[in-house]
């Protein structure tokens, strides 16, 4: 009989969540019974919900988006693998995130950083600059993605499973096909050695089989190994690992002299407060980033000429 932690992992897989949030809302799912000494879940209640998350705050010091995100975890536990009437866990407050300015670089700064980078890191850091895109939705990007004549990108199953389409910068097109070109080298040698076959999404594997080796499916930045795919144990060559552009960020931040706090999604808030300073409507920009509701996006509007921004101080 499959264990509470086999069935969770199987209902997340049928939804088509993510492996990382998959690994995640396990994370949390296991804690939360370990801070029951073991107790199953179905046994317990509101209350033991609101201790649980009450200890993250108080003992552990967590974030409000942290312990939210503990508590959307065992709200899937609860709804989707216990399948249980629990009227009560839909009253259980969520913790209420604090609004933060994003941290934006000045756009002498995205070059100081940028020229302070170089290879493979460089290039997707600057194509997350150029397009907006999330860290995640850059790496995951396949060949087929990328329309080099209508200067277009295609993101697929983006956050919450939508697909947009962004810009493509012209001058990233020739760094972009030296990368292709070097993924197709990759996947000739796969191919070679009896592999080659890259993960479809959903179920497009079952519906055209051999689509898998195709070029137009690889992922745009390979992984330099193969490695084994968690969903079904087969060796593959996934996408370059998130951490390499972490630490090629950090170092040319470091490199700049710039004391912000930099990170991937440090680009992306950039890009839409460029494109707003530049004159661009904010519905244009919230297309482009994929956001929901405007908002989301309306925290960018702090560059506009308004607010302490525009503001000159009685000293000058």
């Amino acid at each position: 009989m499959p264990t509470l932690i086999e069935v969770t992992r199987s209902r997340l897989r049928a939804k088509h969540y993510s492996l990382r949030t998959e690994d995640i809302y396990i994370h949390w799912i296991r804690r939360f019974i370990r801070f029951h000494n073991g107790v199953h879940p179905r046994t317990l209640g509101a209350d033991s919900i609101e201790r649980f998350l009450t200890d993250l705050a108080v003992r552990h010091n967590v974030s409000a988006s942290t312990q939210n995100q503990a508590l959307a975890a065992l709200l899937f536990l609860y709804k989707i693998v216990l399948r249980l009437e629990v009227p009560w866990i839909d009253g259980i407050v969520r913790a209420k995130r604090p609004l933060r300015v994003p941290t934006v670089l000045s756009r002498s700064e995205v070059q100081d950083l940028l020229s302070n980078m170089d290879g493979r890191a460089a290039l997707i850091a600057k194509l997350m600059y150029g397009t907006g895109l999330r860290l995640m939705e850059c790496l995951r990007l396949r060949i087929m993605d990328l329309d080099f004549a209508r200067c277009e990108i295609t993101v697929r199953s983006g956050k919450g499973g939508k697909d947009r389409r962004t810009m493509l910068p012209s001058s990233l097109i020739v760094l972009l096909n030296m990368e292709i070109e070097r993924a197709a080298s990759l996947h000739q040698s796969d191919l070679l050695e009896g592999f080659g076959e890259t993960r479809l999404p959903y179920a497009l594997a079952r519906k055209y089989p051999s689509a898998g080796k195709d070029l137009g499916w690889q992922y745009v930045f390979p992984s330099l190994q193969r490695s084994i795919d968690p969903i079904d144990g087969k060796e593959r060559r996934h996408h370059v690992d998130d951490a390499v552009l972490s630490r090629a960020i950090s170092k040319g931040r470091k490199r700049a002299g710039i004391h912000k706090h930099v990170t991937a999604h440090t680009l992306r808030h950039s890009f839409a407060t460029h494109l707003i300073e530049q004159g661009y409507d904010i519905r244009t920009v919230q297309e482009l980033l994929g956001h929901k509701d405007v908002k989301t996006t309306q925290i960018y509007t702090h560059v506009l000429n308004r607010g302490v921004g525009g503001v000159k101080s009685p000293l000058d």
